[in-house]
Protein backbone atom coordinates (compact mmCIF):
# COMPACT_ATOMS: atom_id res chain seq x y z
CA UNK A 1 0.00 0.00 0.00
CA UNK A 2 1.31 3.47 -0.93
CA UNK A 3 0.72 5.95 1.89
CA UNK A 4 1.83 9.59 1.98
CA UNK A 5 0.51 10.15 5.50
CA UNK A 6 3.11 11.62 7.85
CA UNK A 7 3.52 10.26 11.35
CA UNK A 8 2.54 12.43 14.29
CA UNK A 9 6.25 12.98 14.97
CA UNK A 10 6.82 14.14 11.41
CA UNK A 11 3.82 16.46 11.54
CA UNK A 12 5.17 17.98 14.75
CA UNK A 13 8.63 18.34 13.21
CA UNK A 14 7.22 20.11 10.15
CA UNK A 15 5.12 22.39 12.35
CA UNK A 16 8.14 23.26 14.48
CA UNK A 17 10.19 24.07 11.36
CA UNK A 18 7.35 26.18 9.94
CA UNK A 19 6.95 28.10 13.19
CA UNK A 20 10.69 28.78 13.26
CA UNK A 21 10.62 29.97 9.65
CA UNK A 22 7.61 32.18 10.31
CA UNK A 23 8.88 33.77 13.52
CA UNK A 24 12.67 33.80 13.14
CA UNK A 25 13.37 33.84 9.39
CA UNK A 26 10.54 35.52 7.44
CA UNK A 27 10.58 38.79 9.44
CA UNK A 28 14.25 39.46 8.56
CA UNK A 29 14.69 37.55 5.29
CA UNK A 30 14.32 40.47 2.89
CA UNK A 31 16.50 42.73 5.05
CA UNK A 32 19.21 40.04 5.23
CA UNK A 33 18.98 39.57 1.48
CA UNK A 34 19.34 43.28 0.79
CA UNK A 35 22.41 43.69 2.98
CA UNK A 36 23.94 40.25 2.47
CA UNK A 37 23.87 39.78 6.25
CA UNK A 38 25.40 36.66 7.79
CA UNK A 39 22.57 35.02 9.83
CA UNK A 40 24.67 34.08 12.85
CA UNK A 41 21.87 34.69 15.33
CA UNK A 42 19.46 32.47 13.38
CA UNK A 43 22.08 29.73 13.07
CA UNK A 44 22.53 29.65 16.84
CA UNK A 45 18.77 29.52 17.43
CA UNK A 46 18.26 26.77 14.83
CA UNK A 47 21.06 24.72 16.40
CA UNK A 48 19.57 25.14 19.86
CA UNK A 49 16.11 23.89 18.83
CA UNK A 50 17.48 20.93 16.85
CA UNK A 51 16.88 22.05 13.25
CA UNK A 52 20.48 21.46 12.20
CA UNK A 53 22.63 18.32 11.80
CA UNK A 54 19.51 16.16 11.61
CA UNK A 55 21.17 13.25 9.78
CA UNK A 56 24.09 12.81 12.18
CA UNK A 57 23.66 9.39 13.85
CA UNK A 58 22.73 9.23 17.51
CA UNK A 59 26.03 7.60 18.48
CA UNK A 60 27.83 10.79 17.42
CA UNK A 61 25.47 13.16 19.20
CA UNK A 62 22.93 13.78 16.46
CA UNK A 63 19.23 12.94 16.31
CA UNK A 64 19.66 10.33 13.56
CA UNK A 65 16.62 11.66 11.73
CA UNK A 66 15.51 10.17 8.42
CA UNK A 67 15.89 11.79 5.02
CA UNK A 68 12.18 12.49 4.73
CA UNK A 69 12.33 14.22 8.10
CA UNK A 70 15.13 16.39 6.75
CA UNK A 71 13.13 17.28 3.65
CA UNK A 72 10.18 18.38 5.77
CA UNK A 73 12.46 20.78 7.62
CA UNK A 74 14.20 22.04 4.50
CA UNK A 75 10.98 22.88 2.67
CA UNK A 76 9.65 24.88 5.59
CA UNK A 77 12.87 26.78 6.29
CA UNK A 78 13.27 27.56 2.57
CA UNK A 79 9.70 28.85 2.58
CA UNK A 80 11.10 31.31 5.10
CA UNK A 81 14.31 32.06 3.16
CA UNK A 82 16.28 29.62 1.05
CA UNK A 83 19.48 31.62 1.54
CA UNK A 84 19.30 31.25 5.31
CA UNK A 85 18.31 27.58 4.92
CA UNK A 86 21.39 27.05 2.73
CA UNK A 87 23.51 28.31 5.63
CA UNK A 88 21.64 26.11 8.10
CA UNK A 89 21.68 22.99 5.93
CA UNK A 90 25.22 22.98 4.56
CA UNK A 91 26.47 20.83 7.43
CA UNK A 92 24.41 18.00 5.94
CA UNK A 93 26.39 18.17 2.70
CA UNK A 94 29.75 18.38 4.44
CA UNK A 95 29.01 15.55 6.87
CA UNK A 96 27.48 13.09 4.41
CA UNK A 97 30.88 11.83 3.11
CA UNK A 98 32.03 11.46 6.71
CA UNK A 99 28.96 9.44 7.67
CA UNK A 100 29.31 7.30 4.55
CA UNK A 101 32.99 6.42 4.62
CA UNK A 102 35.09 7.97 7.40
CA UNK A 103 36.67 6.05 10.26
CA UNK A 104 34.92 5.90 13.59
CA UNK A 105 37.62 8.12 15.09
CA UNK A 106 37.02 10.84 12.50
CA UNK A 107 33.27 10.59 12.98
CA UNK A 108 33.55 11.02 16.73
CA UNK A 109 35.86 14.02 16.39
CA UNK A 110 34.32 16.00 13.56
CA UNK A 111 30.65 15.07 13.78
CA UNK A 112 30.96 15.61 17.49
CA UNK A 113 32.19 19.16 16.97
CA UNK A 114 28.96 20.06 15.19
CA UNK A 115 26.65 18.48 17.75
CA UNK A 116 28.47 19.94 20.74
CA UNK A 117 28.44 23.55 19.55
CA UNK A 118 26.81 25.61 16.75
CA UNK A 119 29.76 25.16 14.41
CA UNK A 120 29.75 24.80 10.64
CA UNK A 121 31.45 22.63 8.04
CA UNK A 122 31.84 23.05 4.27
CA UNK A 123 31.90 20.75 1.25
CA UNK A 124 34.77 21.55 -1.13
CA UNK A 125 34.43 19.96 -4.55
CA UNK A 126 34.02 22.72 -7.16
CA UNK A 127 37.03 24.57 -8.55
CA UNK A 128 37.41 27.52 -10.94
CA UNK A 129 38.14 25.11 -13.83
CA UNK A 130 36.24 22.08 -12.55
CA UNK A 131 32.50 22.46 -12.04
CA UNK A 132 30.36 19.82 -13.68
CA UNK A 133 33.57 18.12 -14.88
CA UNK A 134 34.83 16.94 -11.50
CA UNK A 135 37.68 14.95 -13.08
CA UNK A 136 39.23 18.25 -14.19
CA UNK A 137 40.07 19.31 -10.63
CA UNK A 138 43.62 20.57 -10.02
CA UNK A 139 43.76 20.44 -6.22
CA UNK A 140 46.29 17.79 -5.20
CA UNK A 141 47.01 15.76 -2.09
CA UNK A 142 50.48 14.23 -1.77
CA UNK A 143 51.43 11.71 0.91
CA UNK A 144 54.56 12.73 2.81
CA UNK A 145 55.40 10.46 5.72
CA UNK A 146 52.50 10.45 8.15
CA UNK A 147 50.81 13.46 6.58
CA UNK A 148 48.95 14.54 3.47
CA UNK A 149 49.95 17.87 1.90
CA UNK A 150 47.11 19.61 0.05
CA UNK A 151 47.49 22.36 -2.56
CA UNK A 152 44.76 24.00 -4.58
CA UNK A 153 41.73 26.27 -4.57
CA UNK A 154 37.99 25.64 -4.27
CA UNK A 155 35.25 28.05 -5.28
CA UNK A 156 31.54 28.56 -4.59
CA UNK A 157 31.98 27.05 -1.12
CA UNK A 158 28.88 27.49 1.05
CA UNK A 159 29.77 28.71 4.56
CA UNK A 160 33.40 28.70 3.42
CA UNK A 161 34.21 31.84 5.35
CA UNK A 162 32.82 30.49 8.63
CA UNK A 163 33.50 26.73 8.57
CA UNK A 164 35.31 25.00 11.41
CA UNK A 165 36.36 22.20 9.05
CA UNK A 166 36.10 21.23 5.41
CA UNK A 167 35.43 18.06 3.43
CA UNK A 168 37.94 18.45 0.60
CA UNK A 169 38.31 16.50 -2.64
CA UNK A 170 41.75 16.34 -4.23
CA UNK A 171 43.68 14.43 -6.86
CA UNK A 172 45.87 11.70 -5.39
CA UNK A 173 46.57 10.24 -8.83
CA UNK A 174 46.81 12.99 -11.47
CA UNK A 175 46.67 10.58 -14.40
CA UNK A 176 43.57 8.62 -13.36
CA UNK A 177 40.81 11.17 -14.00
CA UNK A 178 37.86 10.73 -11.66
CA UNK A 179 39.40 7.46 -10.44
CA UNK A 180 42.28 9.40 -8.94
CA UNK A 181 40.26 11.57 -6.54
CA UNK A 182 40.30 11.17 -2.76
CA UNK A 183 38.33 12.84 0.03
CA UNK A 184 39.78 14.39 3.18
CA UNK A 185 38.79 16.22 6.34
CA UNK A 186 40.74 19.48 6.65
CA UNK A 187 40.42 21.50 9.88
CA UNK A 188 40.33 25.25 9.33
CA UNK A 189 43.25 25.78 11.68
CA UNK A 190 45.47 23.59 9.47
CA UNK A 191 46.04 26.69 7.35
CA UNK A 192 42.94 27.07 5.17
CA UNK A 193 42.82 30.54 3.59
CA UNK A 194 39.52 32.24 2.76
CA UNK A 195 40.26 34.33 -0.34
CA UNK A 196 37.00 36.16 -0.93
CA UNK A 197 33.25 36.26 -0.34
CA UNK A 198 31.12 36.15 -3.50
CA UNK A 199 28.56 38.89 -4.13
CA UNK A 200 25.65 36.83 -5.41
CA UNK A 201 22.46 37.52 -7.34
CA UNK A 202 20.31 35.49 -4.94
CA UNK A 203 20.48 33.63 -1.63
CA UNK A 204 22.47 36.59 -0.40
CA UNK A 205 22.07 35.64 3.27
CA UNK A 206 24.30 32.61 2.70
CA UNK A 207 28.07 32.87 2.67
CA UNK A 208 29.74 31.68 -0.53
CA UNK A 209 33.51 31.89 -0.61
CA UNK A 210 36.69 30.85 -2.40
CA UNK A 211 39.07 28.93 -0.16
CA UNK A 212 42.68 27.95 -0.79
CA UNK A 213 45.01 25.27 0.49
CA UNK A 214 48.67 26.21 0.29
CA UNK A 215 50.85 23.34 1.50
CA UNK A 216 48.20 22.53 4.08
CA UNK A 217 49.26 19.51 6.12
CA UNK A 218 46.78 17.12 7.70
CA UNK A 219 47.34 13.77 9.46
CA UNK A 220 47.35 10.69 7.24
CA UNK A 221 44.28 9.35 9.04
CA UNK A 222 42.20 12.31 7.81
CA UNK A 223 41.62 10.49 4.53
CA UNK A 224 37.90 9.68 4.20
CA UNK A 225 37.44 6.10 3.09
CA UNK A 226 39.95 4.62 0.65
CA UNK A 227 42.50 6.46 -1.44
CA UNK A 228 41.29 7.23 -4.98
CA UNK A 229 37.67 6.43 -4.05
CA UNK A 230 36.62 10.04 -3.51
CA UNK A 231 34.53 10.36 -6.67
CA UNK A 232 32.33 7.45 -5.64
CA UNK A 233 31.92 8.98 -2.17
CA UNK A 234 30.98 12.34 -3.73
CA UNK A 235 28.34 10.77 -5.96
CA UNK A 236 26.88 8.78 -3.07
CA UNK A 237 26.81 12.03 -1.10
CA UNK A 238 24.86 13.87 -3.80
CA UNK A 239 22.32 11.04 -4.00
CA UNK A 240 21.64 11.74 -0.34
CA UNK A 241 21.60 15.53 -0.48
CA UNK A 242 19.72 16.18 -3.74
CA UNK A 243 16.33 15.36 -2.16
CA UNK A 244 17.06 18.15 0.33
CA UNK A 245 17.83 20.57 -2.49
CA UNK A 246 14.57 19.54 -4.16
CA UNK A 247 12.78 20.24 -0.87
CA UNK A 248 14.35 23.69 -0.76
CA UNK A 249 13.18 24.38 -4.32
CA UNK A 250 9.69 23.24 -3.32
CA UNK A 251 9.75 25.71 -0.43
CA UNK A 252 10.71 28.57 -2.74
CA UNK A 253 7.98 27.64 -5.22
CA UNK A 254 5.37 27.35 -2.48
CA UNK A 255 6.28 30.76 -1.07
CA UNK A 256 6.09 32.36 -4.52
CA UNK A 257 2.75 30.72 -5.21
CA UNK A 258 1.28 31.88 -1.90
CA UNK A 259 2.38 35.47 -2.50
CA UNK A 260 0.91 35.34 -6.02
CA UNK A 261 -2.39 33.94 -4.73
CA UNK A 262 -2.71 36.61 -2.05
CA UNK A 263 -1.83 39.42 -4.42
CA UNK A 264 -4.21 38.19 -7.12
CA UNK A 265 -7.08 38.45 -4.64
CA UNK A 266 -6.16 42.03 -3.70
CA UNK A 267 -5.16 43.57 -7.02
CA UNK A 268 -8.18 44.96 -8.89
CA UNK A 269 -8.15 45.47 -12.66
CA UNK A 270 -11.12 45.91 -15.01
CA UNK A 271 -13.35 46.21 -11.96
CA UNK A 272 -12.58 42.84 -10.32
CA UNK A 273 -9.66 41.17 -8.50
CA UNK A 274 -7.25 39.74 -11.07
CA UNK A 275 -7.86 36.31 -9.49
CA UNK A 276 -11.20 36.41 -11.31
CA UNK A 277 -9.48 36.49 -14.71
CA UNK A 278 -8.95 33.10 -16.30
CA UNK A 279 -5.45 34.03 -17.49
CA UNK A 280 -4.35 34.45 -13.86
CA UNK A 281 -6.31 31.42 -12.67
CA UNK A 282 -4.49 29.17 -15.14
CA UNK A 283 -1.10 30.50 -13.99
CA UNK A 284 -2.03 29.83 -10.36
CA UNK A 285 -3.27 26.34 -11.26
CA UNK A 286 0.03 25.51 -12.96
CA UNK A 287 1.94 26.79 -9.92
CA UNK A 288 -0.10 24.58 -7.61
CA UNK A 289 0.52 21.50 -9.75
CA UNK A 290 4.26 22.20 -9.94
CA UNK A 291 4.51 22.58 -6.16
CA UNK A 292 2.56 19.38 -5.54
CA UNK A 293 4.55 17.35 -8.08
CA UNK A 294 7.85 18.71 -6.74
CA UNK A 295 6.97 17.66 -3.21
CA UNK A 296 5.89 14.17 -4.22
CA UNK A 297 9.09 13.51 -6.18
CA UNK A 298 11.11 14.88 -3.27
CA UNK A 299 9.38 12.66 -0.76
CA UNK A 300 9.84 9.59 -2.96
CA UNK A 301 13.57 10.23 -3.32
CA UNK A 302 13.90 10.67 0.45
CA UNK A 303 11.80 7.65 1.38
CA UNK A 304 13.88 5.43 -0.92
CA UNK A 305 16.97 6.45 1.07
CA UNK A 306 15.17 5.80 4.34
CA UNK A 307 14.31 2.33 3.06
CA UNK A 308 17.91 1.63 2.09
CA UNK A 309 17.27 1.74 -1.65
CA UNK A 310 19.53 3.30 -4.24
CA UNK A 311 17.86 6.56 -5.31
CA UNK A 312 20.20 7.97 -7.98
CA UNK A 313 17.53 8.23 -10.68
CA UNK A 314 14.71 9.50 -8.50
CA UNK A 315 16.91 12.03 -6.69
CA UNK A 316 17.90 13.48 -10.07
CA UNK A 317 14.25 13.50 -11.15
CA UNK A 318 13.35 15.37 -7.96
CA UNK A 319 16.21 17.85 -8.06
CA UNK A 320 15.79 18.63 -11.76
CA UNK A 321 12.02 18.98 -11.70
CA UNK A 322 11.75 20.90 -8.44
CA UNK A 323 14.53 23.32 -9.40
CA UNK A 324 13.01 24.05 -12.81
CA UNK A 325 9.57 24.34 -11.21
CA UNK A 326 10.83 26.82 -8.61
CA UNK A 327 12.27 29.03 -11.34
CA UNK A 328 9.04 28.86 -13.37
CA UNK A 329 6.73 29.45 -10.42
CA UNK A 330 8.81 32.37 -9.13
CA UNK A 331 8.96 33.92 -12.60
CA UNK A 332 5.21 33.52 -13.02
CA UNK A 333 4.67 35.04 -9.58
CA UNK A 334 6.53 38.13 -10.77
CA UNK A 335 4.25 38.12 -13.83
CA UNK A 336 1.15 38.02 -11.62
CA UNK A 337 2.44 41.07 -9.75
CA UNK A 338 3.05 42.82 -13.07
CA UNK A 339 5.34 45.84 -12.87
CA UNK A 340 5.29 45.67 -9.08
CA UNK A 341 6.91 42.23 -9.24
CA UNK A 342 9.99 43.86 -10.74
CA UNK A 343 10.40 46.19 -7.77
CA UNK A 344 12.51 45.19 -4.78
CA UNK A 345 9.84 46.48 -2.42
CA UNK A 346 7.71 43.45 -3.33
CA UNK A 347 8.64 39.92 -2.13
CA UNK A 348 8.55 37.88 -5.33
CA UNK A 349 11.56 39.66 -6.83
CA UNK A 350 13.78 38.05 -4.18
CA UNK A 351 12.23 34.62 -4.69
CA UNK A 352 12.91 34.78 -8.42
CA UNK A 353 16.59 35.54 -7.74
CA UNK A 354 16.80 32.81 -5.10
CA UNK A 355 15.21 30.23 -7.36
CA UNK A 356 17.87 30.47 -10.06
CA UNK A 357 20.63 28.84 -8.02
CA UNK A 358 18.49 25.74 -7.54
CA UNK A 359 19.09 24.94 -11.23
CA UNK A 360 22.85 25.31 -10.73
CA UNK A 361 24.26 23.96 -7.47
CA UNK A 362 24.63 20.30 -6.51
CA UNK A 363 24.50 19.41 -10.19
CA UNK A 364 23.05 21.67 -12.88
CA UNK A 365 19.72 20.91 -14.52
CA UNK A 366 21.69 19.68 -17.53
CA UNK A 367 23.80 17.29 -15.44
CA UNK A 368 20.60 15.94 -13.87
CA UNK A 369 19.29 15.23 -17.36
CA UNK A 370 22.51 13.35 -18.17
CA UNK A 371 22.07 11.23 -15.05
CA UNK A 372 18.41 10.61 -15.84
CA UNK A 373 19.20 9.63 -19.43
CA UNK A 374 21.97 7.27 -18.35
CA UNK A 375 19.89 5.62 -15.67
CA UNK A 376 16.88 5.34 -17.96
CA UNK A 377 18.79 3.92 -20.93
CA UNK A 378 20.77 1.53 -18.74
CA UNK A 379 18.34 0.64 -15.96
CA UNK A 380 19.48 -1.17 -12.85
CA UNK A 381 17.55 -3.55 -10.70
CA UNK A 382 15.22 -1.68 -8.35
CA UNK A 383 16.38 -3.66 -5.35
CA UNK A 384 19.99 -2.53 -5.71
CA UNK A 385 20.97 -1.03 -2.33
CA UNK A 386 21.80 2.64 -1.79
CA UNK A 387 25.37 1.76 -0.81
CA UNK A 388 26.11 0.55 -4.32
CA UNK A 389 27.10 4.07 -5.42
CA UNK A 390 27.57 4.72 -9.10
Amino acid sequence: MVDFTLTDEQKNLREMAHDFAEKEIRPVAWEYDRDGTWPEDIIKKAWEVGLMNTHIPEEYGGPGAGYLDGCLIEEELSWGCSGIQTSLGCNGLATAPVVIAASDELKKEYLGRLTEAPLLASFCLTEPDAGSDVSGMKTTAVKKGDKWVINGSKCFITNGGYANWYTVYAKTDKEAGHRGISAFIVPRDAGVVVDKKEDKMGQRASNTATVSFNDVEIPADHLIGEENKGFKIAMMTLDRTRPGVAAMATGIARAAMEFAVDYSKERVQFGVPIAMHQAIQFMIADMATDVEASRLLTWKAAVMLDQGQRNTLVSSHAKRFAADAAMKVATDAVQVYGGYGFIKEYPVEKLMRDAKIMQLYEGTAQIQRLVIARETLLPRRVEEPATAGV
